[in-house]
C-alpha cells in the first residue's frame, strides 16, 4: 500500500509538471530564457519575451515605462491612435525575429487534420518540449544546425522543421535557398502545399506581403521574390529534382525509406546537396524519418552521432509526450490479462507488468495515464512488436521493432557476449598460388600442397589501433583466426568449412565468405564454435581453391560449398564444371545426394543448394538456434547481418536493400549441417582425457 501511495504521489508530481500554462501569444511557458514585462495600455498587458530583446533600446524603455504611450513620448513620437497602432505592430514584428513560437501562432496557418480547416500553428507538447529546444540551442549558440530526428507517429516533427526553415528565410536571412527531399512524390506534394499555404496566409511584415511563385517554369522549384530565396521540393526517386546550387538549408524527409541502388542511394543524394552548404550560422541540415529497422543509412548516421563521431544532434521523442496518448482512470476501463475491467488507479498499479514498471521508473515524464492508454491501445495491435514499432519508447526500441526482421533482435544481441577480436589475421601459402588454377591446370595439385599460415602483423595492428577504414582494408582477402586448428588430436567430423561464393567483384557485390566451425564441443553436450573466417572479392574460380586450402589447413575438414552460383553458370560455362575439377584434388566435399542414391548410381551433386525448399528450412533452424544460443559466434559483423535480414513484401527473405547477407548465409548453412552430421568421434583414444579437460575449460 505504501508503494502505491508513493507511486500516485510521483504520478501527481509528473502531471503537475506537464500541466503547465502554455500561451505562445504572451510567451508564457515558451522555450528559452524569458523575462516578464507589463504593458498597461497594450492589447496583451503581460508578456514573457526572450530576455535577449531587452538589449534593444526601445524594448528596454517599454519594459521600464510599462506603457506604449510613455515609450512613444520618450522617443519624441506623438502618442496618437495611429502611432500607437504602428508601434504595437512593429513591436510584434520585432518579436517574431526572436520568438519562434510567437511567429508560428501569429503568422502561420496549417491545415488541421481533423477539421481540414486552416488554423494558427500552435506547437504541441513534443514539438515545444523536445524538438524545438534542440534546434534553438544550436541557433542561439551560433552553431550550424545539424540534426537527426527519429520521429514517432503524429508528433508533427516534419511540420515544425518546415516552419522553422520558413522562419529563418522570412525573418533572419535573405537569399537563403532551401531544399526538401521527400521519399515519394505524394509526400513532396504535401510538403510543397504546406509551405505555399504558410506563405500565402501570412499577413504583411514591414508592410510587405510575401508571395510564392513558380521559378523559371519549373514544377519543383518555388521563388519568394521578396526574400530572394528559392524553395526546392523533390523526391529521392528522382535525384535530379533536388539538386540545386547555393543551398543553405536541406530537410531530408523519411530518409530511411529512400531507395538504395548502386547508382542511387541516400549517401549519394546527400552528398550532391550538402556539399555546397557552408558551416555557417543559420545553415541547416536535418534528417527526419520514422525507423525502418537496423542497418540502413539513417541508422548508421544515428549511431555515429550517438557516439559523438559527427556534428549532428540526435533527437527522439517517446510516444508518451503527445497529449492524446493518455487515458484517465475514473469511469474508464483498463485492460488486465487481456480482459476489460473497470477499476481505479490503485488497481492499475497493482496489475502493472514488468515492462510498465520499468517504463514508469526509467522515464520521468511518463504518467500512469499514459500507460493506461498504452494498455488499451496494445490489444488493438497484432502483437507487441508492432505496438513498439508504431509507438516506440526510445531509439533502441524504434529501430529494433521496425521493419520485418527475420530474427528476434533480443536473440541476436544475446549472442554478442561470445564475439571478440581474432587472435591472428593472415594468409595461407602453398607450393602454387590459387590464381594458377584455371590458367595452368597442371599446377593445381600444388595449390593444396605444403600449406602454411603466414601472419599479417600490419592487419593485427589495425585492429588494435581501432582504425576502422584501415581495418576493413587490411582484413580484406585475409583469414581471421579465433582458434588455430588442433593438430594433436584426431577427430572425425570435427571441422567443417562453409563457402558462400561471391556473385561479383564490384564494391557493391556480395562478398565471398568462408567460415570454419569447430564441432568438438558437441561430443560432450556443448555447441559448435566459429574458429576462422575469410572474406574477400576474388574471382570465384580462385576463391573456391582458397576454401579448399582452408579445409586442408583445418585437418582436411568437410568442405561445404553453397552451389547456387556455380549451378546457375554451368550451362553458360564451356569449361569443366568446377566441382568436377575440385573433387579430383580434394574429395572431402559435401554432397546433397543421399548415400543410398549414390549406391544406386545416381550422379553425385556436390554443394548445398539454397532454393525455395532449403532456404526456409535453414532460416527456421537458425531462428531456433539463436533462441537456444546453439553455437558460439565470434564476429559482430555476422550478427549485424542477422539484424538487417528481413522478410520482403513478396514473402521472400534477404538482406535489407543495400546490405549484405554473405556472412549470415555461411552461418545458417553451417549450423544446419553442424547438427545434421553425426557427433564427432576421437580417433586417437590416448588423447581423450586431454580433450575432455579442454572442452570443460572452454565452456566456462
Amino acid at each position: 500500500m505504501t508503494d502505491t501511495i508513493h507511486i500516485i504521489e510521483e504520478n501527481n508530481r509528473r502531471k503537475k509538471k506537464l500541466d503547465t500554462i502554455y500561451n505562445p501569444h504572451t510567451g508564457e511557458g515558451c522555450f528559452g530564457e524569458r523575462v516578464q514585462i507589463k504593458i498597461k495600455d497594450a492589447p496583451l498587458k503581460i508578456l514573457f519575451i526572450p530576455s535577449v530583446m531587452l538589449s534593444i533600446p526601445v524594448v528596454s524603455i517599454l519594459a521600464e515605462t510599462q506603457s506604449i504611450k510613455k515609450t512613444l513620448i520618450k522617443n519624441d513620437i506623438p502618442a496618437n491612435e495611429e502611432s500607437f497602432y504602428d508601434f504595437w505592430i512593429q513591436f510584434c514584428e520585432l518579436r517574431t525575429i526572436y520568438d519562434f513560437e510567437f511567429y508560428c501562432v501569429s503568422y502561420i496557418l496549417i491545415r488541421d487534420k481533423v477539421t481540414a480547416k486552416d488554423i494558427p500553428f500552435v506547437l504541441n507538447r513534443p514539438q515545444r518540449l523536445k524538438l524545438l529546444p534542440e534546434l534553438e540551442k544550436m541557433r542561439i549558440e551560433y552553431l550550424p544546425i545539424r540534426f537527426n530526428y527519429l520521429k514517432s507517429r503524429q508528433v508533427g516533427g516534419s511540420t515544425l522543421i518546415q516552419i522553422y526553415m520558413n522562419w529563418i528565410q522570412m525573418r533572419h536571412r535573405i537569399n537563403w535557398n532551401s531544399v526538401v527531399c521527400a521519399h515519394v512524390k505524394d509526400a513532396a506534394v504535401r510538403i510543397r502545399g504546406m509551405y505555399e499555404r504558410a506563405i500565402n496566409s501570412m499577413i504583411p511584415i514591414g508592410g510587405i506581403k510575401f508571395t510564392i511563385r513558380d521559378y523559371n517554369r519549373t514544377q519543383n522549384i518555388k521563388h519568394v521574390p521578396e526574400r530572394g530565396c528559392l524553395v526546392t521540393v523533390g523526391t529521392a526517386i528522382e535525384p535530379d529534382s533536388v539538386r540545386s546550387d547555393d543551398v543553405k538549408m536541406v530537410h531530408f524527409s523519411e530518409i530511411a525509406y529512400y531507395p538504395t541502388t548502386e547508382k542511387n542511394n541516400p549517401e549519394l543524394i546527400e552528398a550532391s546537396i550538402i556539399s555546397s552548404i557552408p558551416e555557417e550560422h543559420f545553415t541547416l541540415i536535418g534528417r527526419e524519418t520514422t525507423a525502418n529497422g537496423i542497418g540502413d543509412y539513417f541508422y548508421e548516421q544515428w549511431e555515429k552521432a550517438k557516439k559523438g563521431e559527427t556534428s549532428f544532434v540526435n533527437i527522439f521523442i517517446p510516444w508518451y509526450y503527445l497529449e492524446i496518448y493518455s487515458r484517465e482512470f475514473n469511469g474508464y476501463y483498463y485492460l488486465h490479462n487481456g480482459k476489460r475491467k473497470k477499476g481505479n488507479i490503485d488497481d492499475f498499479i497493482i496489475s502493472m507488468n514488468e515492462y510498465e514498471i520499468n517504463t514508469f521508473n526509467n522515464h520521468p515524464d511518463c504518467t500512469l495515464e499514459n500507460l493506461n492508454w498504452r494498455r488499451l491501445k496494445a490489444v488493438t495491435m497484432p502483437n507487441e512488436r508492432i505496438m513498439k514499432q508504431e509507438y516506440p519508447l526510445d531509439d533502441i526500441e524504434a529501430f529494433q521493432d521496425s521493419g520485418t526482421p527475420a530474427f528476434r533482435n533480443e536473440d541476436i544481441e544475446a549472442m554478442r557476449k561470445d564475439c571478440k577480436a581474432p587472435i591472428s589475421i593472415g594468409i595461407l601459402s602453398s607450393d602454387v598460388s590459387p590464381s594458377f588454377a584455371k590458367s595452368e591446370p597442371n599446377k593445381r595439385k600444388g595449390i593444396l600442397s605444403n600449406i602454411k599460415y603466414i601472419e599479417d602483423k600490419e592487419a593485427i595492428e589495425s585492429i588494435l589501433s581501432g582504425e576502422i577504414k584501415l581495418k576493413e582494408k587490411k582484413e580484406r582477402d585475409k583469414l581471421k583466426i579465433w582458434e588455430f586448428p588442433d593438430k594433436e588430436i584426431k577427430v572425425s567430423n570435427r571441422y567443417i568449412v562453409i563457402f558462400d561464393p561471391q556473385k561479383g567483384i564490384s564494391e557493391s557485390a556480395d562478398w565471398g565468405v568462408i567460415a570454419v566451425f569447430d564441432r568438438l564441443p558437441m561430443m560432450y553436450g556443448g555447441i559448435p564454435e566459429i574458429v576462422a573466417e575469410w572474406r574477400g572479392r576474388i574471382d570465384k574460380d580462385i576463391s573456391i581453391w582458397i576454401a579448399a586450402q582452408i579445409a586442408v589447413y583445418y585437418n582436411n575438414a568437410l568442405l561445404v560449398i553453397e552451389s547456387n552460383t556455380y549451378d546457375s553458370e554451368y550451362k553458360e560455362d564451356d569449361s569443366e564444371f568446377i566441382f568436377d575439377i575440385i573433387v579430383d584434388y580434394y574429395d572431402n566435399l559435401y554432397s546433397r545426394t543421399p548415400a543410398d542414391k549414390i549406391i544406386e548410381g545416381v550422379p553425385i551433386k556436390y554443394g548445398f543448394n539454397t532454393n525455395r525448399s532449403t532456404k526456409p528450412m535453414i532460416i527456421g533452424n537458425y531462428i531456433a538456434i539463436l533462441r537456444e544460443r546453439g553455437y558460439k559466434e565470434r564476429s559482430h559483423e555476422a550478427l549485424n547481418e542477422a539484424r538487417v535480414y528481413e522478410q520482403k513484401k513478396n514473402g521472400s527473405f534477404g538482406a535489407k536493400q543495400g546490405k549484405h547477407d554473405d556472412i549470415l548465409m555461411t552461418r545458417m548453412i553451417g549450423i544446419f549441417i553442424c547438427y545434421e552430421l553425426s557427433i564427432p568421434v576421437i580417433l586417437d583414444e590416448t588423447k581423450k582425457q586431454k580433450t575432455e579437460r579442454l572442452i570443460g575449460e572452454s565452456s566456462i
